[in-house]
């Protein structure tokens, strides 16, 4: 079926509007737009074709006076993070999850100056959505200890050290480090810096453990840069990462979590007199196919964000309706060529 011309300015559509147009009577439209078992899988596609085609948008004030609910997913970010490669990826791939269903996702941000829980609770206090999914994760995280008191639904992109508790999805950043020394050793290097994230944050030590671990096994050097974080901005991590190079001439290996701070490593080892695939070797992980074209010799490794944001969504969404059910968890453990 095919609806045209049936938007109004003035005339805002109803669940009767639908219903009058499906031949199908309102708590069954109200029913399919939930998403709910017992409808068949036509019906539903033919309700929401029609909601869509009129522009049929539910009063969420009257949905929360209905049933306690918004039907809002809200997808809380820090400003201060990798935009043009991970984050953009992931809010992309939770959007797409959330097409057919009765969600739609809000993004709340948070600056760096901001104490990350007061995005957390305002979500809560006021009940602006149904549920929550949270990135950037600490083993303790105080955001997380919060919603598991509070009861309010969660996925996390980590694990923390509750996860048995609550959805994740996380990407193993310690076979990430392992395959990073590991083909650093292949290549002869053994004098390895690593960018990594800040080291409260779960995935950095998973990261720097894998690291360790696989630099112990192959004896070779490893030093993680203290003065910056792959969060720290380009500028910063090129003058530190220069100053290394020239109080260490012998470093022949770099680790970079991030694809911003791979970019700046780069600028910094060129700016250094070396070439990357010659002198020094670079390698980082990404989530979309890109640091190759800025620099043919850099080696990557694949973390699969919309497979993550896929995933967050499906899990907070069933943690929402299903709350009986058992949360919806997965490790994603990347693969070296």
């Amino acid at each position: 079926m095919s609806i045209v011309n049936k938007k109004s300015p003035n005339i805002r559509p109803t669940l009767k509007t639908i219903s009058r147009l499906a031949g199908l009577a309102v708590p069954t439209i109200s029913r399919a737009l939930s998403d709910a078992p017992d409808i068949s899988e036509a019906t539903k596609k033919k309700v929401r074709k029609i909601a869509q085609d009129i522009g049929y948008r539910p009063n969420r004030a009257g949905l929360r006076l209905r049933t306690g609910k918004t039907n809002v997913i809200a997808l809380i970010l820090s400003t201060d993070h990798d935009m043009m490669n991970h984050t953009a990826r992931l809010i992309t791939a939770i959007a797409a999850a959330t097409r057919e269903t009765p969600y739609h996702l809000i993004v709340t941000p948070f600056f760096p100056d901001e104490d990350p829980m007061d995005a957390v609770k305002y979500v809560v206090e006021t009940k602006s959505a149904d549920g929550l999914i949270l990135n950037q994760i600490q083993p303790r995280d105080p955001r997380i200890a919060y919603l598991l008191e509070q009861g309010f639904p969660v996925a996390t992109h980590g694990r923390t050290d509750w996860c048995a508790q609550h959805p994740y999805f996380d990407f193993d950043n310690s076979a990430f480090g392992r395959i990073c020394v590991e083909r650093l050793v292949a290549r002869r290097r053994s004098n390895i810096i690593v960018i990594a994230p800040p080291l409260d944050q779960n995935y950095s030590q998973n990261l720097m453990e894998g690291i360790l671990a696989a630099a112990q096994t192959h004896s070779v050097r490893v030093h993680r840069m203290e003065s910056i974080t792959s969060d720290t901005s380009s500028d910063e991590i090129v003058a530190a990462v220069t100053k290394r190079f020239e109080k260490d001439p012998y470093i022949d290996g770099v680790i970079c979590a991030s694809t911003t701070a791979a970019m700046a490593a780069a600028v910094a080892i060129e700016k250094s007199g070396r070439q990357i695939g010659l002198e020094v070797d670079l390698t980082a992980k990404e989530a979309i196919p890109f640091l190759k074209s800025f620099r043919e010799k850099i080696l990557t490794v694949f973390e699969d964000v919309a497979m993550a944001g896929d995933q967050l969504a499906k899990a907070v969404i069933r943690s929402i309706d299903h709350p009986d059910l058992p949360p919806i968890q997965a490790l994603d453990i990347p693969k070296a060529d």
